[in-house]
């Protein structure tokens, strides 16, 4: 038996019984089916060597990282959404959804980590390109550089930045 039978088997017997071990942990029956179905395509996509012996194991050591990644994620969400109502910031935004505002955060500052790996001519034209809305022209006007290097580094810092959002996006 391979791989995928052996995983599908052990979905088509388990799976409500690994949803009630996941709902029991985080009170959300909803969520608790998204978590196993994940938890059973990472199975069927990675090339884990398993026998009959191995699912049961594996699997319910995937649903207890799940678990708590859940928590630690909420958690951070919580806190994030408490800091945001205690601000000054939060009476002025209480509209906006917080759940939008600590994604936009994360990509902030992913995209900052990214500039901070570039060379600094790169990260100096991409940041005026960007938050100074200055045209490739007045760059190199005003870093006294040719327009075609300009052009060349904004594009290597557009990739650069481009890499690390990919999964954010």
């Amino acid at each position: 038996m391979n791989n995928n039978q052996l995983i599908s088997n052990y979905y088509s017997e388990h799976r409500d019984e690994i949803i009630n071990f996941i709902a029991v942990r985080i009170m959300d029956a909803t969520e608790a089916e998204d978590m196993v179905q994940d938890i059973f395509l990472r199975l069927l996509r990675g090339h884990h060597l398993m026998t009959t012996d191995t699912v049961p194991a594996l699997v319910y050591t995937m649903a207890r990282h799940a678990v708590a990644d859940f928590h630690r994620h909420r958690h951070v969400h919580e806190a994030y959404e408490h800091h945001l109502k205690k601000s000054d910031v939060g009476s002025l935004i209480s509209d906006i959804d917080v759940e939008s505002i600590y994604c936009a955060t994360q990509i902030m500052e992913r995209m900052e980590r990214s500039l901070a790996r570039l060379p600094k001519a790169c990260c100096e034209i991409y940041r005026l390109h960007i938050y100074d809305s200055l045209k490739v022209s007045e760059i190199a006007r005003e870093l006294s550089l040719p327009y075609k290097q300009v052009e060349n580094r904004l594009g290597q810092a557009r990739k650069a930045v481009r890499q690390q959002l990919r999964c954010c996006v």
